[in-house]
């Protein structure tokens, strides 16, 4: 994506932002085919194995138990699930509260409501072309990338964001020591492939594909293991929407509470529910997906964003120079919902 595109993307979001401020945000919900359930649209920016909770839960039928029709959506392009909160076009989003921070600012009010996952979900992979020895692997990062070309998401995502902060912290330019090929997510896999990338910025399940086609090999740098608790993936929603759907906010957090310790307690039928919704991908490759996750310890354990994983997040996005000013985790992040919860879990 060119400088003049991302401008041009970033414009359109903040005029968004703008029109919607004080928008409405008893949209997007609605009854559902049965008259019984309330219907809720969540977007969601790819379809990956990250929001796993999210899909067990309407598989469970957690969601559903709780009155609630949830169906998850997918809107491609930088800042689109974000947006279609704001244009009413859906309930909640799935993806970063940095987002409602950059909104904040413009002058909208968004609200992470639970946690989903709670590690940096990317890796940074070495395209095998390069004919790395083990030793070479093995030396100081920012040698490895100097002067290299990086395929990383389009400028803005999360992934973007998290490859200029390390960048940053290894001493290296992102402007000048690196060359960063930015685009959709999936297209790190061709570009590799290509010899257009030397290294990548990717996530599962492109990740393992990658390692099965012998495109590139195990990561050579592990965001997971080297940031910690990150609110990568939160359930966002319009203020406006806690203020006065309170009940149905209650509803979604109790559903997907007993959605995330599901996962954790109950691993094989969390696979087989991953099956049913990546069902071209390869059960192999699914699983070894999925073994790495809970490796990594990926999802939130109790769906409650702490303070030291936004602080890492707003690390981030300040590092990276998306986020212009500081923003206060309460000023983002409501997590009354999700503690009540737990709270009702235990009676």
């Amino acid at each position: 994506m060119s400088l003049r595109s991302q401008l041009k993307c970033w414009k359109q979001f903040g005029l968004i932002l703008l029109a919607f401020a004080a928008f409405s945000c008893s949209v997007a919900i609605a009854p559902g085919d049965s008259g019984d359930l309330t219907k809720l649209v969540i977007a969601e920016p790819l379809h990956g194995t990250g929001y796993l909770p999210l899909y067990v839960g309407i598989h469970q039928g957690f969601f559903e138990k709780e009155g609630l029709n949830v169906e998850v959506v997918t809107f491609q392009g930088g800042g689109a699930h974000t947006n279609a909160v704001l244009a009413g076009d859906a309930w909640a989003f799935i993806g970063g509260p940095e987002r409602n921070a950059l909104a904040k600012i413009k002058g909208a009010e968004l609200r992470a409501i639970a946690h989903v996952v709670d590690r940096g979900n990317v890796y940074l992979v070495a395209g095998n072309h390069l004919n790395f020895t083990p030793a070479e692997l093995q030396q100081n990062l920012a040698e490895l990338l100097q002067g290299k070309r990086i395929a990383v998401s389009h400028f803005g995502s999360t992934p973007n964001s998290i490859l200029r902060y390390v960048l940053s912290k290894k001493g290296l330019d992102p402007q000048k020591d690196a060359v960063l090929i930015e685009g959709e997510h999936t297209a790190a896999l061709a570009a590799v492939k290509t010899k257009q990338a030397d290294f990548a910025i990717t996530t599962e399940p492109i990740l393992t594909q990658g390692i099965r086609q012998g495109i590139w090999g195990e990561p050579v740098y592990s965001i997971p293991e080297e940031l910690g608790s990150y609110a990568f993936s939160t359930i966002n929603v319009h203020k406006q929407t806690i203020d006065r759907e309170p009940e149905t906010v209650e509803r979604f957090t109790r559903a997907l509470y007993r959605s995330i310790r599901f996962v954790y307690d109950n691993p094989d039928e969390a696979f087989e529910i991953a099956t049913k919704e990546f069902p071209m991908m390869p059960k192999d490759d699914l699983k070894a997906t999925l073994d790495r996750a809970f490796a990594d310890q990926l999802w939130s354990s109790d769906g409650i964003v702490k303070p030291e994983a936004w602080k890492t997040g707003h690390a981030v996005v300040r590092k990276a120079n998306i986020l212009k000013e500081d923003v206060s985790y309460d000023a983002v992040i409501d997590m009354r919902f999700m503690q009540a919860a737990i709270s009702s879990s235990r009676l």
